[in-house]
């Protein structure tokens, strides 16, 4: 099959630009790129007479991740500010990339020099450093209120087959996609979309994408596979589209010769207006709808929703002023599954016990009492639990300038959260295989054995 490129001259103009990336170089839940937020007023106890620190311990350091706005120091130094006034702990904070964070943590613990805490994702610290034994169970912290107050999906992925607790969550999201609104109305494609919801059929998808297609004469869309950065996308997209899977529901096994994400990948690879693009990652997807070249993302989520692009063209909107807004990716069943982002807080155990307590009364703070409020509004995502020692998280945005695209979100497609795969065994390796079967396909490989070898090489190294 005869591979479709992007002109040079685009994919340059392109990469030109400074704009934040989805789902960064290592990981995955998206988002991830800084998203604004700002000085926060911090909620909580008294600044008056800091309660006494744990076994003496005047000093933390956390690591964290760029989830949203928690990459910027503006926002997440006042809260390290109201904890140390709480407390009299000081929380050093140290702001990592996806492109070599996980090299930093991994080289300090072999360094045994780990910080005390961690901000991130399941797929990190549990699947990997809390699997390892690295990483302190937090099972004890969890109260029977916190457990029935934490989302099921969050609490479910935060915790080993044993019960170990190596998260504890304070923020998640669902990725998505999204559509350049004015090019489907341009085009007649508009039609095929239900805009109530935000949700399409997979057979109204490929009507709307060969409608975009005759009217613009041009790829509309792409399954970018330079690398892993933004694959949450194109994993969603396939897996959508006939009722595929990715893994196994035990998270055992990796499923993506399932015939029905087979299927899908015929479909896509037949398309005029879809580019299995070997040269884009997501990031460089997202560039491409901001420059109106593109008129869908298959990358997307509620941090880009809100800082598309740094070129003064305002929240949701292409550099062109074109309307950008969210969907669902199509189904053939009408009931979209989507990938999740959960982040939270863990603790490394460096054989410091006075400093573990402190470090969990942090966690506390942080993720256990109305401080939580503060946490989740600057990373522009929604809350792991719906109420906290009497305060209601789900109202936290109402009435800020975002207040009215964070309820669009939580209403539209927050509740179409699906299974949180990522913490299945050999998740590098997965990803890896990933994006390599896809660049095979593009060349022309036959869909269902270069998937089938992908997969049981991606199953292989489950046991590494």
């Amino acid at each position: 099959m005869k591979m479709k490129k992007l002109i040079a001259a685009a994919l340059a103009m392109a990469m030109a630009l400074s704009l934040v990336a989805c789902g960064n170089g290592n990981k995955d839940n998206g988002s991830q790129g800084s998203a604004p937020g700002g000085s926060q007023s911090q909620g909580g106890g008294s600044q008056n007479t800091p309660d006494p620190a744990p076994g003496g311990v005047t000093e933390l350091t956390l690591w964290t991740y760029p989830v949203g706005g928690w990459g910027k120091e503006a926002n997440v130094q006042p809260i390290m500010d109201a904890f140390k006034a709480e407390t009299g702990i000081n929380v050093k904070v140290e702001y990592l990339a996806y492109g070599d964070g996980d090299d930093k943590v991994n080289s300090a613990i072999t360094a045994k020099n780990a910080p005390d805490l961690i901000m991130e994702g399941p797929e990190r610290l549990v699947a990997n450093w809390g699997a390892k034994g690295y990483l302190v169970d937090l099972s004890d912290m969890l109260t029977d209120t916190d457990k029935s107050e934490i989302a099921p999906a969050a609490l479910a992925a935060c915790t080993t087959a044993d019960g170990k607790v190596y998260e504890y969550p304070l923020c998640m999201t669902a990725h998505c996609m999204a559509i350049n609104l004015d090019a489907f109305k341009e085009a007649g494609a508009d039609q095929y979309l239900d805009l109530e919801t935000r949700t399409w059929s997979t057979e109204n998808f490929i009507k709307a994408v060969d409608a975009l297609h005759a009217h613009f004469n041009d790829t509309v869309g792409a399954v970018f596979c330079k690398g892993q950065g933004g694959d949450q996308g194109t994993r969603a997209l396939i897996n959508n589209m006939y009722g595929g899977t990715f893994t196994n529901a035990e998270h055992t096994a990796y499923t993506w010769n399932d015939p029905n994400n087979i299927k899908a990948l015929e479909q896509l690879m037949s398309m005029e207006g879809i580019a299995f693009d070997p040269a884009l990652e997501g990031g460089d997807e997202l560039k491409l709808l901001y420059q109106d070249i593109f008129k869908m993302a298959f990358c997307w989520n509620i941090a880009q929703q809100l800082n598309p692009n740094q070129a003064d063209t305002g929240a949701g909107l292409t550099m062109g002023g074109d309307q950008i807004v969210c969907m669902n990716f199509p189904t053939a069943s009408g009931k979209p599954v989507l990938q999740g982002g959960i982040w939270g807080l863990g603790i490394f155990d460096n054989g410091d016990p006075a400093k573990v307590e402190a470090a969990k009364k942090f966690v506390q703070w942080m993720c256990a009492s109305e401080n939580a409020a503060q946490g989740i509004k600057i990373s522009d995502f929604f809350p792991a639990r719906n109420t906290v020692n009497g305060t209601d998280l789900t109202t936290i945005f109402d009435g800020s300038d975002n207040g009215a695209i964070m309820k669009e979100y939580n209403e539209l497609i927050l509740p179409n959260l699906g299974d949180y795969y990522q913490v299945t065994a050999g998740w590098t390796a997965a990803r890896f295989e990933w994006w390599n079967m896809l660049q095979e396909i593009n060349n022309g490989a036959d869909i269902t054995a270069t998937v089938t070898t992908h997969m049981e090489t991606a199953n292989a190294a489950m046991a590494g």
